[in-house]
């Protein structure tokens, strides 16, 4: 008889445990999916290209305006994603449902490198509105939804010939 109860709470301890762990999984116990936005970019004749990376948010069909994502934010050099390569600029969890379209939000600290001399790049609507990626993802319940934002810089950065450039983003989401 003492075993059996041994077994009996030793069995309760182990099914608790578990229970536990799954509710940090899904603390609301709602259905989840699971987002990653990374950034690459396609080759300039510059030395570097730095965007100043404040947020991404996400709009979707079920939602009213902008959702903050949880953002890696930073100053990235885009040249320094090319050829295969990309960075991790968002990873999150977030409802099952479909994205509309993806905010970049940008800081002041945009800049070119050329010829080893550094010029400040004006984002005409980075600071304010965001610059805006419109496309259609599915979420899926309980599955991981990789999104490739790839920059342009070829076409995205405009010199404007008297010393200073421009960021106009040519970006194509990558599905």
């Amino acid at each position: 008889m003492k075993q059996k109860t041994v077994l009996f709470t030793m069995l309760f301890a182990l099914l608790a445990t578990f229970s536990c762990e799954s509710d940090k999984i899904h603390p609301d116990n709602t259905a989840k999916s699971y987002l990653q936005i990374r950034l690459t970019d396609n080759p300039l004749n510059v030395d570097e290209v730095n965007i100043d990376l404040l947020q991404v948010s996400i709009k979707t069909k079920n939602t009213q305006g902008f959702v903050p994502l949880n953002t890696y934010p930073g100053i990235y050099d885009l040249l320094k994603y090319q050829a295969g390569q990309d960075t991790l600029i968002v990873n999150d969890t977030l409802p099952p449902g479909e994205i509309q379209e993806v905010r970049l939000l940008l800081g002041t600290n945009n800049s070119v490198m050329v010829d080893s001399v550094l010029y400040p790049l004006k984002v005409p609507s980075g600071m304010q509105s965001g610059i805006k990626i419109k496309f259609t993802q599915i979420l899926v319940q309980d599955s991981l939804t990789n999104v490739t934002l790839d920059f342009d810089a070829e076409k995205s950065v405009v010199d404007q010939g008297n010393g200073g450039y421009l960021l106009k983003p040519v970006i194509t989401a990558i599905l």
